[in-house]
């Protein structure tokens, strides 16, 4: 019986010794930023995804284990860049609720899932991670983008002359045949009966109104068209030369300002109802510097910023409490920033004696008692000059 009373206790005592002589990593972090941290699965997923993508375009074996190597090289220093721009976003209180509610409801009508508890479940079945992680992940990834805008975008400033200059020395990239730019919107009515297709030329024609108004196009594509391949670029189309498009569309379009919405086209490939919008009509011969000047500042923008970028990351990671386990390399590091990992388990306890600790207090008391030049020590908070 004793045996038995005493077995429980045992068993207890000899689990928690297996706990103590055998910890489980429940997860390793590598890297410390601010108040934030990287782990081991936060790369491990990285890899998985890099992986994934590269599958998808057709990589096998040794050229897919290449990429994905050379992918993960700047991996860990992507992580770092990431936190540091959404805790400077944080810290200039910068908001992007909005943004972050237009964005998860255009991904919610593209699935064609109206109930959003069903659009939550579908995210987190198929990504493997609750909602609200990759709702985060949305919202830090747009809050990262303005803190870019804001802070080096917005700062790189290109002087006209720097852009007539480029021009002038490089007039035969601006040599050009007619082409004219569209963007189009579709309404199905693929499967639909009379009133349903009755129902969306009422559509069609309403969001024709709407734009002739003034509303942005581009929004109402990601908003109301059915192609969702279109919708995530505004509708963007690839220019047409003459004789490429469908004689009435071109007919209607071809000799139209910028800007100009065409009323609804009805198509069957597939069926439905198609609104065009010309977004620009490049004429034959060398574009006028004016015409091009957007294209022209880009050219000269694009060299500029990732340099400018890097500068503003390496700045952030100076000012930054940053710590990187060993095994792991941030490539983006800043030169002469100390990122040596502390281990706390390995910090070494400091002894003190009975006696230092007596002196320490000691001389705390006579802090108390020195008076401090111009004060007058007979009254407490009594001044000498009085």
């Amino acid at each position: 019986m004793d045996l038995m009373r005493s077995l429980p206790v045992l068993l207890c005592v000899t689990s928690l010794t297996l706990c103590a002589s055998d910890p489980i990593v429940i997860e390793e972090i590598v890297c410390k930023v601010n108040g934030d941290i990287i782990t081991r699965s936060d790369l491990d997923r990285d890899r998985r995804d890099a992986e994934a993508e590269f599958r998808r375009e057709g990589m096998r074996g040794r050229d897919l284990d290449e990429a994905v190597n050379a992918a993960m090289r700047n991996e860990l220093r992507s992580r770092i860049d990431q936190l540091l721009l959404v805790q400077k976003g944080k810290e200039l209180d910068l908001k992007v609720d909005t943004e972050l509610a237009k964005q998860l409801a255009n991904i919610q009508r593209k699935t064609g899932i109206a109930d959003p508890e069903k659009f939550q479940e579908m995210v987190k079945e198929q990504r493997g991670e609750p909602f609200e992680d990759y709702k985060n992940e949305i919202k830090n990834s747009l809050l990262a983008d303005k803190v870019i805008r804001q802070e080096v975008s917005n700062n790189i400033k290109i002087k006209r002359e720097e852009e007539e200059q480029y021009y002038d020395e490089h007039k035969a990239q601006f040599q050009r045949q007619e082409r004219i730019f569209l963007s189009k919107l579709y309404i199905s009515t693929d499967g639909k009966d009379a009133a349903g297709a009755a129902a969306a030329e009422r559509k069609a024609k309403d969001i024709v109104a709407r734009a002739r108004k003034g509303e942005k196009f581009s929004d109402l594509v990601q908003a109301n068209s059915d192609d969702s391949a279109a919708a995530q670029n505004g509708g963007e189309m690839p220019p047409f030369e003459k004789g490429q498009l469908a004689k009435n569309i071109e007919d209607a379009v071809w000799s139209q300002e910028k800007g100009y919405i065409t009323d609804p086209f009805k198509l069957n490939d597939p069926p439905g109802f198609y609104i065009f919008k010309v977004e620009d009509h490049q004429k034959a011969g060398l574009a006028d510097f004016e015409e091009v000047q957007n294209d022209v500042e880009n050219q000269l923008f694009q060299p500029k910023m990732q340099p400018a970028l890097r500068t503003y990351l390496t700045k952030l990671r100076e000012e930054a409490y940053l710590q990187i386990k060993p095994g792991y390399e941030d490539s983006g590091a800043a030169a002469g920033k100390n990122t040596a990992w502390e281990d706390p388990a390995q910090l070494k306890p400091e002894t003190v004696t009975k006696e230092e600790v007596a002196a320490r207090m000691k001389r705390k008391k006579l802090l108390w008692v020195i008076p401090i030049p111009g004060t007058s020590t007979g009254e407490m908070g009594t001044s000498s000059s009085k």
